[in-house]
């Protein structure tokens, strides 16, 4: 009986709890179903950024946002789109004097870095101020700070000025061990997607291509820092190869920064650019409230004319997609809406994916050809538009990229995980079938290919690549031999492409956006995006559902997610010809 009371309690419990989440749930709907105040910015006030999420590229229609509790939800989050747009307001908005970019430890590709920091400079050309301060300058937020015209640190502070460094996981070794042997098939001398499954370090091709690509986005890196804070490049490669930032004072020493100040004295310093007095307090917004502070410019609002932002983030596949993923079926759909809306007169397509699918991004490639028929298509680059990424990318009229995205890797892999060790060995699990025709199991886990079926992959695998090349030939106006040429799997960054000619021009977004008004012919038109975000109610269960279970995997396996990752990779790439980079570009 006393146990039964335990259960009962628990129950009880439980329903408790469970209405109570429910309301804070509820709460939130409603208050996001009710849209946002307008907010107003006084007079003499200052834009305050701190980029402590993630930066997607829109920002998340969330339900959960702000309410971080038992990991349901998280701070409210800010996209690309909403920070250089709410830069570019602050520039012609009289009341905001200035921006202080306080400590923020971002979590964004450098090219989406780089989209900011241009951004922070064009703002200056407006006569306004940009203070930075940090306890810590990690090196992508270094980078964003450099254009400020006054960097401090705190006095007790570091700055990582030591160099690049990309590192690669290896599995070989630990599925050796649990007796899972994965078979590749690929076309690519540079195709390293595969190797952390098959090889224990780095092939001599992709040292060489990783050697590449990373002195590129380095040198990319230590020239704007040149260039922002008056200090000679070479002079900034010694410091760091030599380690030669190591304490605070040697920062003021090499004028990487300005002075080291307490936060209290940079509160000070900005109410005395603002002209407020000591006893009051500083007029500031958040950049994510900013958002829905008043427009300054309205020129274009009215416009019955549309330039098209499509957006592609995420690995490709087939299916239906969301914000973080590219569905072959959900980016179709919008592609196919703005062809035949005539109010869009042009599209953008933001790319932003390491690849996928190598089918999934045929059919997206398609149906970029088929819109580029009729309307002018621009794609801009954002960190990544890698292998499938790049082959949805190259039917477009014109292609923009950052200097330090990465793109290329025009080849094809497929991968099948061979587990008869593990089941046979480690398990002591046998199988056995009967089939009606030869082939009929191929593609089984629990035995090796033959020899026939890896002979009839690799032709698939082949097939792929050709059409691949042929796509991209066709696109950049090339031979399909020179493609092959600078394709094999083969990474670049944007400045690198741009030499080679998979890229057209090195700009920003909003130069896309340009581009694409300027051939349809358009002086005045609205910026629209697709797909449309999920609203508020529809987005709901999956958001919940994902936070939830993200969430637990992450606290679980700590450090180790990233390779969980890897390893979740594996299965879902089974028997699917595959165009991606598996593994990202992580600089630390």
């Amino acid at each position: 009986m006393k146990q039964f009371f335990k259960f009962v309690l628990a129950t009880i419990f439980g329903i408790v709890i469970s209405f109570v989440i429910l309301f804070f749930i509820l709460v939130g709907i409603i208050a996001s179903a009710g849209g946002e105040k307008t907010v107003t910015v006084d007079a003499n006030s200052i834009l305050y950024i701190s980029l402590q999420k993630t930066i997607e590229e829109r920002t998340p229609d969330n339900p959960l946002g702000g309410l971080d509790f038992l990991g349901l939800g998280s701070d409210k989050a800010i996209g690309l789109k909403d920070i250089l747009a709410n830069i570019k307001k602050a520039k012609t908005d009289d009341n905001i004097k200035g921006i202080f970019l306080d400590e923020s430890y971002m979590s964004s590709g450098q090219a989406t870095t780089e989209e900011i920091r241009n951004a922070l400079i064009d703002f200056k050309k407006s006569g306004k101020f940009i203070i930075a301060y940090s306890e810590v300058y990690t090196k992508g937020f270094y980078y964003l700070a450099s254009v400020a015209d006054k960097v401090y640190l705190n006095p007790k502070g570091m700055v990582e000025f030591d160099g690049f460094n990309s590192d690669v996981t290896f599995l070989k070794g630990a599925l050796d061990k649990l007796g899972i042997e994965v078979q590749v098939i690929k076309v690519g001398t540079f195709k390293s997607a595969v190797e952390p499954y098959v090889l224990t370090k780095m092939s001599d091709a992709n040292r060489l291509q990783v050697t590449s690509y990373v002195g590129s986005l380095y040198d990319h890196y230590l020239s704007g820092i040149a260039k922002s804070r008056g200090i000679n490049k070479d002079s900034l490669f010694k410091y760091a190869d030599n380690l030669t930032i190591r304490e605070p004072e040697d920062v003021v020493k090499y004028r990487l920064v300005d002075g080291l100040k307490y936060k209290d004295e940079i509160i000070a310093e900005l109410k005395k650019r603002t002209g407020t007095g000591d006893k009051s307090d500083l007029s500031s917004v958040d950049l994510g409230d900013y958002t829905n502070a008043a427009e300054t410019d309205k020129d274009t609002e009215t416009s019955t004319n549309r330039i098209a932002m499509v957006y592609a983030s995420g690995e490709i596949s087939g299916g239906e997609g969301n914000d973080n993923t590219i569905g072959s079926e959900t980016l179709s759909k919008a592609l196919r809406k703005v062809r035949l809306d005539d109010k869009v007169k042009a599209v953008v397509l933001r790319v932003n994916s390491p690849g996928g699918s190598s089918l999934a991004s045929d059919v997206i490639w398609r149906e970029v050809m088929l819109t580029r028929k009729v309307k002018p298509v621009i794609v801009s680059m954002g960190d990544m538009a890698a292998s499938g990424g790049y082959y949805i990318a190259c039917a477009a009229d014109s292609i923009y990229a950052q200097p330090n995205t990465v793109t290329g890797s025009i080849g094809i892999f497929a991968v099948l995980p061979n587990m008869q060790k593990l089941f046979n060995d480690k398990l002591g699990v046998t199988f056995d079938n009967v089939k009606t025709g030869k082939y009929a199991d191929m593609g089984s886990v629990d035995r090796p290919l033959t020899a026939d079926e890896r002979a009839i992959l690799q032709a698939q695998v082949n097939r792929g690549y050709y059409d691949f090349t042929k796509a991209v030939a066709d696109g950049r106006h090339k031979t399909r031999a020179y493609i092959d040429s600078i394709g094999q799997g083969r990474v670049w960054t944007g400045s690198q492409a741009l030499k080679i000619g998979l890229v057209d021009r090195l700009g920003s977004i909003n130069d896309a956006v340009k581009s694409a008004a300027k051939m349809a012919k358009l002086k005045k038109y609205r910026v629209v995006d697709y797909p449309e975000q999920k609203n508020v109610l529809s987005s709901l269960s999956s958001s919940l559902s994902a936070s939830v279970r993200e969430n637990a995997v992450k606290a679980e396996l700590g450090e180790q997610y990233s390779i969980y990752k890897q390893i979740k990779g594996v299965t879902q790439m089974m028997r699917v010809p595959q165009a991606r980079m598996l593994y990202s570009v992580e600089i630390k």
